[in-house]
């Protein structure tokens, strides 16, 4: 196959400033276009605004660059890291074209760029470009399965013609799952519901770029197809497997492992079971993304990662009146006060797939583990993978509810943090890959 283009959503507004450097031809008019402008959206249609005059474009008008290697666009106030605790906006340069399309009544600016060079800032954005060469290959690897997997994905649920469901409701459960599939109109987004992607802003040191040439087309594969690759920022010990946090499909090579060279004694390893979970998360485990080491963290935390340093092991706290309104805000149902977290279902890594709310007006079974974070934190927590201790118990009812937990994000397939540790220890991209995704295997499939 030939390397093939990506669709990125980047920012959607009513209103998007933009700044074309160079020289861009406009698919509306064939017009050459470079300077700033302000694209708007207004009673169902799309106009375009310079210094000089207003014009009116299609949807799906693309601003194509004369030579992507110098040519590029900026957008203004794009924002980055939505609903977590440093979400803020920012200004983003690009390279490829600029879209313009509408999604939800909303002018969404897309990126069409060769996915080579989207991968060469997605390294970039997800860790530091001076990471290890072995750290950043690897990531390399899976940022283009994951990708090409998301678009084979794609083609073939427009294919089938089926309605793809990420929900199960009834009157005792919710249980939701958020994956790529939330968009049709464009490949993936730009922000961590996909992948981080923030176009050349983030060329700093060029180690990525070296690390997505030197694996140029490779891929991880199961039994001949692109292997759907995952990763998250610490797994906290013992990875998750895909079907506890997305769809109900078992994917071989994206199973529970160990994140370490042997398996941690005095544990059942079992962390489906509630009892050998508490006591996981509770104690301090020897793993590979169990570290402190700041130049390994450096090489996986961003800027705005880097306020966050119990990542392994944490703890939250919230008195009753937080906790009961914080459940009614972001659940949009009120349960009244909360008199009980219980633990109904854990995946392998003793992330919580379902959790009972118990509250004095309302019960309700909710999952899966991104529902679980969102519902019991103003952004996200760490992960759902926490016991929970109630406190101050008055008349039945808890004045205050302590969640320990373990690890940070989803924790399926490769562990940042744990792979940065392997990288320093002088394990080599291939080793690292196969360390966290078993049963796959590397392969070339574009030069």
């Amino acid at each position: 196959m030939k390397e093939p283009n990506v669709n990125v959503a980047i920012i959607a507004n009513n209103e998007i400033l933009f700044e074309l450097y160079g020289e861009f031809e406009c698919s509306c008019n064939k017009v050459k276009c470079s300077g700033k402008y302000i694209a708007k959206y207004e009673n169902g249609i799309i106009s375009i605004t310079t210094n000089s005059e207003t014009y009116v474009i299609q949807k799906n008008t693309i601003f194509k660059a004369d030579n992507i290697n110098s040519d590029t666009f900026l957008l203004r106030n794009v924002l980055i890291g939505k609903d977590f605790h440093w979400q803020k906006k920012e200004n983003q340069r690009f390279q490829g074209s600029l879209k313009f399309i509408i999604e939800n009544e909303l002018l969404t600016a897309v990126n069409v760029i060769p996915v080579e060079a989207y991968l060469t800032s997605v390294i970039s954005s997800e860790m530091n470009a001076t990471s290890s060469h072995e750290l950043l290959k690897a990531h390399s690897i899976i940022s283009r399965s994951w990708l090409l997997a998301q678009m084979d994905k794609s083609k073939d649920i427009i294919a089938s013609n089926k309605q793809y469901k990420s929900e199960i409701k009834t009157d005792e459960e919710l249980v939701k799952w958020y994956d790529k599939e939330d968009h049709t109109l464009y490949d993936v987004c730009a922000d961590d519901h996909c992948q981080r992607y923030q176009g050349v802003t983030k060329f700093h040191a060029h180690n990525a770029q070296e690390a997505v040439a030197n694996t140029r087309g490779m891929v991880l594969k199961y039994q001949d197809k692109i292997c759907d690759a995952r990763f998250s920022k610490s797994c906290g010990g013992i990875s998750e497997s895909f079907e506890n946090v997305w769809e109900p499909v078992v994917h071989p090579y994206l199973q529970k492992i160990i994140d370490y060279k042997f398996a941690p004694e005095e544990y059942d390893l079992d962390l489906r079971k509630e009892k050998a979970a508490v006591k996981w998360i509770r104690k301090n485990p020897p793993a590979y993304c169990n570290t402190t080491d700041e130049k390994v963290l450096s090489q996986v935390l961003v800027d705005y990662d880097r306020t966050t340093k119990d990542f392994y092991r944490w703890k939250v706290e919230y008195s009753q009146i937080e906790i009961a309104e914080l459940i009614k805000r972001k659940s949009q149902m009120d349960f009244g006060s909360i008199l009980d977290l219980i633990p109904v279902e854990r995946g392998f890594s003793g992330r919580l797939i379902k959790l009972k709310i118990i509250g004095t007006k309302k019960t309700l079974i909710i999952g899966k583990e991104l529902e679980i974070r969102k519902v019991l934190s103003n952004s996200h927590l760490y992960s759902s993978a926490f016991v929970v201790e109630k406190e101050n118990i008055v008349d039945g009812i808890p004045q205050k509810f302590v969640l320990t937990g373990a690890g940070w994000g989803h924790g399926v397939g490769l562990c940042q943090i744990g792979a940065a540790v392997m990288g320093e220890m002088g394990f080599s991209f291939d080793v690292i890959l196969l360390h966290y995704f078993k049963n796959s295997e590397i392969k070339r499939i574009y030069d």
